[in-house]
């Protein structure tokens, strides 16, 4: 999609944070404090990405997972890459099927996996488990 077209199917805050790599104030999302069970998707384009199984409260007013959801070929659809803004190198999470930025993995996160993926509320749908 265009940005012009993503401008319209998206709110200005889900714009900001998805396609302009933004970020949402903490403890102000609507999913830092849920605790549904389901998936929640990529906002943009409606790919799974984690499971509300692998959701903790990390303290950081983000959602926060300790895995991602994969695929049947065991692929996640959340991709890593380096990132330099702001006077640090973090690892920015991006959708791997629209490229919407989601948030930043840390290895600060608890057992099993020992990854803490901090996560905008902004860049997240929620499928409910039926």
């Amino acid at each position: 999609m265009s940005d012009a077209e993503w401008a319209k199917k998206l709110t200005d805050e889900q714009y900001y944070v998805a396609r302009e790599k933004g970020t949402e104030a903490p403890f102000t999302g609507k999913y830092y404090d849920h605790s549904e069970k389901g998936n929640y998707t990529c906002v943009c384009c409606g790919a799974d990405l984690f499971s509300s199984t692998t959701k903790y409260d990390s303290g950081s007013g983000w959602p926060s997972f300790y895995d991602t959801l994969k695929n049947d070929d065991n692929k996640s659809h959340v991709a890593e890459h380096s990132d330099k803004s702001h006077g640090m190198v973090r690892t920015e999470v991006t959708c791997t099927q629209c490229d919407a930025h989601l948030g930043h993995v840390f290895n600060d996160g608890p057992k099993p996996t020992g990854l803490r993926y901090c996560i905008n509320s902004a860049s997240l749908g929620f499928k409910p488990k039926i």
